[in-house]
């Protein structure tokens, strides 16, 4: 074999295997991205929500969460729209998922009006609010007067 066959077949070789990690990369960015929407977008979607790996937000409806070992169930609530959302995960629901917390599903939404969520994230609105004018907050500071010199 001469050095210039050499060459050809390296240089081939190597645009081939730039090329597959590029395809790799691209298509998995494809298949990891996830879109954001409200409860009124997805449910306007059509057949495109049953194709997408999407986030829902909403607040979860007091009494409507129902755990069964690791699957749960509850409600999101959005502006009067509702959305079932049974999870079913490797990580136990954050300590702050309780009734009126704001929640965010990570999924796909079925065919058959449920969101299958594989992550659930929540947070306690009222944990952060600030507080009322005239509330008693529950730190008091105790100041001593300085002494002078």
């Amino acid at each position: 074999m001469n050095k210039s066959n050499v060459g050809i077949r390296v240089a081939i070789a190597t645009i081939l295997i730039v090329g597959t990690i590029l395809y790799l990369a691209i298509t998995g960015v494809r298949a990891n991205k996830s879109y954001y929407v409200t409860i009124q977008e997805l449910q306007g979607m059509g057949n495109h929500a049953y194709t997408r790996h999407l986030r829902v937000a909403g607040n979860v409806k007091p009494g409507s969460i129902e755990r069964n070992g690791g699957h749960m169930q509850f409600v999101l609530v959005e502006q009067g729209r509702v959305l079932h959302v049974s999870y079913v995960g490797d990580d136990p629901p954050p300590d702050t998922f309780k009734d009126n917390a704001q929640a965010l599903a990570i999924g796909m939404y079925g065919r058959d009006g449920i969101f299958h969520a594989t992550q659930i994230q929540a947070k306690c609105a009222s944990k952060y609010a600030p507080a009322k004018p005239g509330a008693q907050t529950t730190q008091t500071a105790s100041m001593s007067p300085a002494k002078a010199s």
